[in-house]
């Protein structure tokens, strides 16, 4: 009979980072998303999943607890994390559409091209990526959150950042995977 790995913390934080996705998705959506609470409190929750996110990474190799399934579940918790913001955010007003549209399709995309060439090695995460990822999520952040309007300006300049990085990483990727 073949062992069964049991559970380990990294891997069961990336499971709550998915099945907290509907609880951070109500809370935005809360009185059509008009609620300045319920908005604090989406931000809240996006923001304690995202958390978990550093977390979960930071046990996992200080534990050596490294596993096949977080290796396969925790990108697909951070893209879902990503498009229960953006899409939420946009749907309701928050956020413009294109913007969603860049982040996701740059996502999928370099998704289906780790798939195309997992033969020939994974490409690990860069640092330009995960910073990438911190300006994606508060830049996405700090438009669920009701600032007040003076804020608009350096918030659009968070968001442009965020833009540039998805789309500079995303044809660093390529660049990477094609030459593998």
């Amino acid at each position: 009979m073949k062992k069964v790995d049991r559970p380990n913390l990294p891997n069961s934080l990336t499971i709550f980072r998915i099945l907290a996705l509907p609880f951070c998705a109500y809370a935005l959506f809360k009185n059509n998303g008009n609620d300045d609470n319920w908005r604090i409190i989406a931000f809240t929750l996006f923001f304690i999943v995202g958390l978990s996110d550093v977390l979960d990474g930071k046990l996992a190799r200080d534990r050596n607890q490294i596993t096949e399934f977080g290796k396969l579940l925790d990108p697909i918790a951070d893209k879902a994390m990503l498009a229960t913001a953006t899409i939420g955010a946009s749907y309701l007003g928050m956020l413009s559409w294109w913007v969603t549209a860049v982040f996701l399709i740059r996502e999928i995309a370099v998704t289906i091209l780790r798939f195309a060439v997992i033969k020939k090695g994974v490409i690990p995460a860069s640092k330009g990526g995960k910073i990438k990822s911190f300006f994606q999520s508060f830049g996405v952040g700090f438009y669920i959150l009701p600032l007040s309007s003076y804020l608009d300006i350096p918030r659009a300049i968070f968001m442009a950042v965020a833009i540039y990085l998805t789309i500079a990483t995303g044809v660093d990727y390529f660049r990477k995977a094609l030459k593998k």
